[in-house]
């Protein structure tokens, strides 16, 4: 009898976690697979991105996170850049190299750059500006203009597969 009970109790508990994992993973979470080179070498294609649902809820995206979000063209497909410019920002691109508000941006995560320059363009109200890390190969910002908050779908907060991109970004 205290077998059965233990052995019941524990499958409770099982059932409650998965239960509880299957709500945050319904509410607040995304696990989106990375299709494209756009994020190289930072993130590659195959890769599992876990995205976080609720970060822009109550709060605004930073410059410098990788966001997740829909795009206009393609309500079904999650695109994953990085966010470079928040309202009333000034971006500028000169030769591959960004200016933001006209200071040159420092950019450690950028090994993959392009040569290509872009206008200044003011990143309008309630959007950011986001690029791929590997910019030759990225469809971003410069292509079809800043993302606006409405199709920001949360922050990418940890790789999780393949095992070698386990940890947070």
């Amino acid at each position: 009898m205290v077998r059965f009970l233990r052995w019941r109790s524990v499958a409770n508990l099982g059932l409650q976690l998965a239960l509880l994992a299957a709500l945050i993973a319904a509410f607040f979470v995304r696990l989106p697979q990375v299709a494209g080179l756009s994020m190289e070498p930072y993130i590659r294609s195959g890769e599992y991105v876990l995205i976080n649902t609720f970060a822009y809820r109550f709060g605004s995206p930073h410059r410098g996170e990788i966001v997740a979000f829909r795009h206009e063209e393609d309500a079904r497909a999650v695109f994953i850049k990085r966010v470079i410019g928040l309202p009333g920002d000034r971006i500028r691109i000169d030769r591959g190299q960004v200016y933001l508000n006209g200071n040159k941006l420092d950019e450690p995560y950028v090994q993959r750059a392009d040569s290509r320059s872009f206008g200044e363009i003011v990143v309008p109200p309630s959007s950011v500006y986001v690029l791929g890390d590997n910019r030759a190969e990225s469809e971003d910002s410069r292509s079809f203009g800043p993302v606006g908050d409405d199709r920001l779908i949360g922050r990418a907060v940890a790789g999780l597969w393949p095992p070698r991109m386990l940890g947070g970004l």
